[in-house]
């Protein structure tokens, strides 16, 4: 059969635009800590010893967003001054101004809007035990990998970046990895093929046979592939908030409607809508009525309920995809009020899907998947 390749990306928290993500949600968690009803927009820049934070928060909370951010970067790992950035000496600027009063009309509690237009996508098939496309979980198990090791080394630093492509059939089935890309931002003192061997057997390897698979069975494995990676962080490029939303969602794999999450309150159906679709994609392939699953909704500005529902299960449905959309209908409130109610989302939750993914994480509550028993008996099988 013809060799298909899908190849997905992940960063670590390090990464510049995961630090200015991880101080927007952590300024989010922040205020929603001291007052769950926050309206909050916040977005973050990051580059060399200067952050920039900027954006719309109406809130009761008292926040320092200084020292939030301060703190934010202290946990990722930039802590020593002579990298080009770090907690103590980066120099922070703060423009925040209240939401803006006319979209407050149509989303406020008593009537209880969309805060924007778009539309979002949720994804989940069999592939691996998380449910998530394997392209995509293997990237970010590295990625989480890298940020253990450089917590428990001081050779490493918290900037870096793993791609993994694997090998299906023409029926979609997985046939094997066939290539990793890692790179990780090290100190001067880490000599590279020290470093490549430490990567390869403490970094890929084991993260390889959680999957059931062998490094020696890769054909292609490439570690810092242009050698040394001394300057990195908001040092070496500038950070955005919201610049990895392939990232944040499938690695590519399933769609994406252009809204990113963080620093957004989950009045933002860019943000809840989002881990909603995720929520009823997963449910479905638990409940075993699809092995492949996509659900887009969408919405229309100060509008509850959505716009559009649909569920494409690729072909692999065991009944048909519209009656799939229709038992969504009845069993979820899709409107922000109900979906914040569902997953519990006026939390202090966010800044840790920032630093570790928002999707094929345990615990989540849109990774629950409590709906499928209810789902199945409503598709009769």
């Amino acid at each position: 059969m013809e060799k298909r390749l899908f190849t997905s990306e992940c960063v670590t928290n390090g990464h510049p635009d995961k630090v200015a993500d991880a101080i927007s949600d952590a300024i989010l968690d922040e205020c929603l800590r001291q007052d769950p009803g926050s309206r909050v927009a916040c977005e973050t820049m990051v580059t060399t010893n200067f952050c920039i934070i900027c954006g719309e928060i109406t809130t009761k909370a008292v926040v320092d967003y200084s020292a939030v951010a301060r703190e934010a970067i202290r946990k990722i790992g930039y802590v020593y001054p002579g990298d080009g950035f770090d907690a103590d000496s980066v120099e922070i600027q703060c423009r925040i101004h209240t939401q803006s009063a006319d979209i407050a009309l149509g989303t406020n509690d008593e009537v209880g809007g969309a805060g924007d237009q778009g539309m979002m996508f949720g994804g989940a098939c069999t592939q691996t035990p998380e449910l998530m496309p394997l392209p995509a979980a293997l990237a970010r198990a590295l990625c989480s990998r890298l940020t253990e090791c450089v917590h428990s080394t001081d050779l490493l630093r918290p900037d870096g970046k793993a791609q993994v492509t694997v090998e299906f059939d023409g029926e979609g089935r997985v046939v094997g990895v066939d290539t990793v890309v890692v790179s990780i931002m090290h100190s001067p003192d880490f000599e590279m093929e020290a470093l490549r061997g430490y990567i390869r057997e403490g970094v890929i390897s084991p993260v390889l046979k959680k999957y059931g698979f062998d490094i020696r069975e890769v054909p292609h494995i490439h570690i810092n592939p242009t050698g040394n990676f001394v300057i990195g962080g908001p040092n070496g490029d500038t950070g955005l908030t919201g610049r990895k939303i392939i990232v944040d969602t499938y690695g590519g794999y399933f769609s994406h409607g252009g809204g990113a999450f963080s620093g957004k309150d989950p009045t933002k159906v860019d943000r809840s809508a989002a881990y909603m679709a995720r929520y009823m994609a997963k449910n479905l392939v638990a409940a075993g009525l699809a092995s492949q699953v996509q659900v887009q909704l969408a919405y229309a500005i100060g509008v509850a309920e959505p716009v559009s529902l649909r569920v494409d299960s690729y072909g692999t449905g065991i009944i048909a995809d519209g009656e799939m959309t229709e038992i969504l209908r009845k069993t979820c409130d899709l409107t922000p009020g109900g979906i914040i109610r569902k997953l519990d989302l006026r939390r202090p939750i966010y800044a840790d899907t920032a630093s570790r993914g928002h999707f094929g994480v345990e615990g989540r509550p849109w990774e629950q998947t409590d709906l499928a028993d209810k789902l199945r008996e409503l598709a009769r099988i």
